[in-house]
């Protein structure tokens, strides 16, 4: 995996290795094709360990950097499914959520969002509401998955349920950053569930993605107008 930091965001190359365009596939007759990289967004709290569950995913040469100047964090990943190699960018607040609030492009064209709660502070838990009712105003249908982290310091919480997560169909995860408990299986699954939802727009999407290219294409005959 590879650390992009904020500023790296601008680049057409974002998330992706060795100078090769993240939005760009070859095929095997040489012509490229346009891949949009899967998006996985994380949501909660500060200091639920969102960033430490994203860590704890990417594991081998993760070096710690704080980038709390910067509006998020990305992080860089490629997938296998199916045979072939799948771009993925994890996005994270970086200290952002403390103003109870996200900035309207951290939702922008996401495929998945993990939402995270600290099982030893329940306000983190009760904010899940209103940080999912934020997330469905920018980025309404988009999967969900809830983690409930640092499970190793109760072990008994595994067989409580949690409404939030039930009432809404999510699948609920007991994870411990710390160590490793269903990190691993949870981010998987967000990936899965991204990639789903990106080749299987819904309607609304579908709708806001051809007036962007109405948009572009009048902007483009003005310009040679």
């Amino acid at each position: 995996f590879f650390f992009v930091p904020l500023f790296r965001a601008l680049s057409p190359s974002l998330g992706c290795p060795r100078g090769k365009m993240a939005n760009e596939a070859e095929d095997k007759s040489g012509k490229k094709e346009e891949e949009t990289p899967i998006k996985v967004i994380l949501l909660g709290d500060s200091a639920v360990g969102k960033s430490k569950l994203v860590e704890r995913f990417l594991m081998d040469g993760y070096q710690p950097q704080q980038l709390s100047t910067y509006a998020l964090t990305l992080f860089g990943y490629e997938a296998k499914r199916d045979g072939k190699t799948v771009n993925v960018n994890f996005w994270d607040t970086a200290g952002q959520e403390r103003f109870n609030k996200m900035h309207p492009s951290y939702y922008h064209e996401a495929h998945c969002c993990i939402l995270v709660f600290d099982i030893t502070r329940k306000v983190t838990y009760k904010n899940l509401e209103k940080w999912f009712e934020e997330l469905m105003e920018f980025r309404p249908g988009i999967p969900c998955l809830v983690a409930a982290n640092k499970i190793d310091i109760d072990l008994e919480v595994i067989k409580k349920t949690f409404n939030f997560a039930t009432k809404r169909g999510l699948q609920l995860f007991y994870v411990s950053a710390s160590e490793g408990t269903n990190v691993v299986k949870m981010f998987e699954e967000a990936i899965t569930l991204g990639i789903h939802f990106r080749d299987n727009p819904p309607e609304d999407d579908l709708v806001a993605q051809a007036l962007a290219l109405l948009k572009e294409s009048d902007l483009d005959d003005k310009e040679e107008g």
